[in-house]
């Protein structure tokens, strides 16, 4: 098996490969790249984009800058420096992928792979592509990984642990296949902002990108927001203008126009702006195209809400308000630490017998 140092500076060229996708894509002159993986990922990148509609290139081009961030010996190490590896059993742990969002699960992945367990991968349908490339591409780097990570097409079997995210209604069935293992099973999540009315413009225009990119379909996309009783929102749908090419993707625009005649046939009161609406709503998980609000009358009392309600909730938007918030602009960008539903991945991998 290769030591974690090999496996670190294998995902450290995988970030350098981001990076150098992400500056070949933004170059006028494309045609001069000899680099051969980078155009195997134009290619991949490409076919995912056309598997699922959803994935559009700019967003698959987002996530990938951002795990080009991430990926770094510096930061994979600092990461892992907290953590024994030394004494922990290895094992083979089945990862359930989601497909809401371009390699929603990676981080999983990631975290099983540094810690030297063996990955059982069952891909979602909508999301098949880029990590068989992302692990195509590690292969060529560290050959041995190609015994540590497995892709599974049917039943899983011979697993020691199980990683799995989905819906409700998917975690009920995993609980009852796979609860006698060891697990972490994912539920439904969403994100949140938190508005005082004193929000700048700047702030405003970077919740629209907590609203807007993955069209808001990742667990970490606003979905909801807090507002108090009173609040004018005309400030808050100028900063949303200049996200109003949206409209221009045909999926996006069926679920708006879809939602919108479902509102307006249920006479719920929304505001609109064209490709936005917005809806009182005591739900945390609004339909794509649309984003609930729901008034409080005290931030304490607010805070209380929360609070009682973190297991439905991913990330808190805000400023200065509450414990662990995310600045605005930031719910699509997190950290190697920033683990999903509050659970430390890599301690389970490593405390799991």
């Amino acid at each position: 098996m290769a030591k974690l140092e090999d496996r670190i500076v294998a995902f450290s060229e995988l970030g350098t490969l981001f990076a150098d996708y992400y500056e070949f894509a933004n170059s006028e002159k494309q045609e001069e790249n000899t680099n051969e993986w980078v155009l195997k990922l134009q290619d991949a990148v490409h076919t995912a984009s056309l598997h699922n509609g959803w994935f559009t290139e700019e967003n698959i081009l987002f996530c990938l800058k951002n795990w080009s961030n991430l990926l770094t010996q510096k930061n994979l190490n600092n990461w892992f420096k907290s953590y024994n590896l030394s004494s922990h059993n290895i094992k083979k742990v089945a990862i359930i992928m989601a497909g809401n969002i371009p390699l929603v699960g990676f981080h999983d992945f990631l975290a099983t792979v540094l810690t030297g367990n063996t990955a059982l991968i069952k891909l979602s349908s909508n999301d098949k592509i880029l990590l068989p490339f992302v692990t195509s591409f590690l292969i060529s780097k560290l050959p041995s990984l190609a015994n540590s990570i497995i892709y599974v097409d049917g039943r899983l079997e011979g697993f020691d642990a199980v990683i799995a995210t989905g819906s409700d209604n998917t975690a009920r069935y995993f609980e009852h296949y796979f609860g006698k293992k060891p697990n972490i099973i994912r539920k439904n999540r969403n994100s949140v902002a938190v508005l005082t009315g004193n929000e700048t413009n700047e702030q405003l225009e970077n919740l629209a990108e907590d609203i807007f990119t993955y069209y808001g379909l990742g667990c970490r996309s606003v979905s909801k927001l807090f507002v108090p009783k009173g609040y004018n929102f005309d400030a808050f749908f100028k900063a949303m203008y200049p996200k109003q090419d949206i409209i221009n993707h045909m999926k996006y625009a069926n679920n708006y126009d879809y939602n919108k005649a479902v509102y307006l046939m249920s006479e719920f009161n929304i505001l609109e702006n064209g490709f936005l609406m917005i809806k009182e709503d005591e739900s945390y998980a609004s339909p794509i195209s649309s984003v609930f609000y729901e008034y409080y009358e005290s931030l304490d009392a607010l805070k209380q809400k929360l609070t009682h309600d973190k297991d439905k909730i991913q990330c808190v938007v805000a400023n200065g308000l509450l414990k662990n918030e995310i600045n605005f602009g930031e719910t699509q960008k997190p950290s190697l630490t920033d683990y999903a539903d509050n659970i430390d991945t890599v301690e389970f991998l490593l405390k799991t017998s």
